[in-house]
């Protein structure tokens, strides 16, 4: 059953994260003319000596090439890289995250001799799906009362010319579109009734990138314009791998590596107060021996480790179906409970941390400033909380609107 007793291979891998962001990543990210120009200039330096630790590969099977992570250490890991920077963390928990649906469920072995070798010898090889179009609006809430919610019309087609694939079409707001190496695209090919995900390298002619770095995004995302561009036949992925990409397989029971993204954000907050409160004297005695700001740090971490169990019992789940057919756990999306409670159980904890700074709370070129954005992002990127109460309160219900489930995107 779930245990919150870590291995040692997992303590041994958390220690060696920490120690790495604490010397590599913090100097970096949290310097304070970087943070005073609002400088989210993606370090890709830092991210190829991630990637030469494992870290791309992590999830990926040991018989690929990978570490064969499991998700909860998956989540451990991108905790302790969204504790140093949160961009970073977003880059190479969906390479690895992607790594593993890719090369371990859905290609076939022609496949994978074909982009493998390419993905393991590159730490600059980064992977991609690219599933959501210009005006797709999929957030439940807007479609709650119409009458079904049907699938959304995927535009970007591909069609038949001799032997190969042409596509054309446009993707946005692509996570790691702009240090992908290799994209799996959602199309539509006429004559078939579901949706289909090619795999497309990023040098392909008719590719197009256009870089952008979103305020609501971490990491970095882009538009992508696919233009009469061929692709071999061989490229076709299997008929199941829409469904495992989008998250329609297993709506709300995913991996929750964004959530642990999340939590990531918040302990550095409190870490970073708790130190202060410590050094910082006020009216003679340091600044945690005060009732109100000993409180505050008292909420903060129990709202942390409240949500650390969330993120965890979700990541473990992920990994054990069997435990919710034989019921030890609920029949629940918890990886969709883990996103609402981190999310707001975080900004709530930032916020208290940022507090305890006083002025110096709000300064541009303090960390606190950064904290607080990004785990704003975190509570409102994607379709936000709001749509995901409601797929909860469906779940209770015993009710799923048709075709809704193959709507999602995974990580929304």
């Amino acid at each position: 059953m779930y245990s919150l007793q870590l291995s040692p291979e997992q303590l041994e891998i958390r220690d060696t994260i920490r120690d790495f962001v604490t010397r590599e990543i913090k100097p970096v990210a949290l310097k304070a003319d970087r943070l005073d120009q609002c400088d989210r200039t993606l370090l890709v330096d830092l991210i190829d000596q991630a990637s030469q630790m494992g870290l791309r590969s992590l999830a990926l099977s040991e018989d690929r090439g990978g570490a064969g992570a499991d998700a909860l250490t998956s989540c451990i890991v991108t905790e302790e890289l969204a504790a140093g920077d949160a961009d970073i963390a977003a880059v190479l928990s969906e390479s690895s995250r992607l790594a593993h649906v890719l090369f371990d469920q859905c290609m076939n072995d022609a496949q994978r001799d074909a982009f493998l070798p390419k993905f393991l010898n590159g730490d600059r090889y980064h992977l991609a799906f690219a599933g959501r179009e210009p005006g797709d609006d999929t957030r439940l809430g807007v479609n709650y009362h119409r009458p079904v919610a049907a699938e959304v019309v995927v535009k970007t087609a591909a069609a038949k010319s001799g032997n190969d694939w042409v596509v054309n079409g446009v993707k946005d707001c692509v996570a790691n579109a702009s240090v992908a190496g290799l994209f799996a695209v959602l199309v539509q090919i006429a004559g078939r009734p579901t949706r289909s995900v090619l795999l497309v390298p990023a040098d392909a002619p008719g590719v197009s990138v256009k870089a952008e770095k979103s305020p609501w995004a971490h990491g970095v995302c882009g538009e992508v314009t696919f233009k009469d561009c061929k692709i071999p036949p061989g490229n076709l992925l299997g008929d199941d791998a829409a469904a495992i990409l989008t998250g329609a397989a297993a709506p709300g029971r995913g991996v929750p590596m964004a959530q642990a993204l999340n939590l990531g954000i918040g302990r550095a907050a409190y870490e970073a107060a708790l130190d202060y409160a410590h050094l910082r004297v006020q009216g003679g005695r340091p600044l945690i021996e005060h009732q109100a700001i000993a409180n505050k740090l008292a909420e903060s971490a129990i709202r942390l480790e409240v949500a650390r169990n969330a993120v965890w019992q979700a990541a473990w789940a992920s990994d054990h179906p069997e435990a919710v057919a034989d019921r030890s756990l609920a029949d629940l999306p918890l990886t969709t409970i883990a996103q609402v409670f981190a999310s707001e159980a975080v900004m709530k904890a930032t916020k208290d941390c940022a507090e305890i700074f006083g002025a110096m709370g709000v300064m541009r070129d303090m960390p606190l400033a950064k904290y607080i954005h990004d785990a704003r992002v975190c509570q409102h990127s994607g379709d936000g909380n709001t749509d995901a109460k409601l797929r909860i309160a469906e779940e209770l219900a015993g009710y799923r609107r048709a075709g809704y489930g193959a709507m999602r995107l995974a990580g929304e």
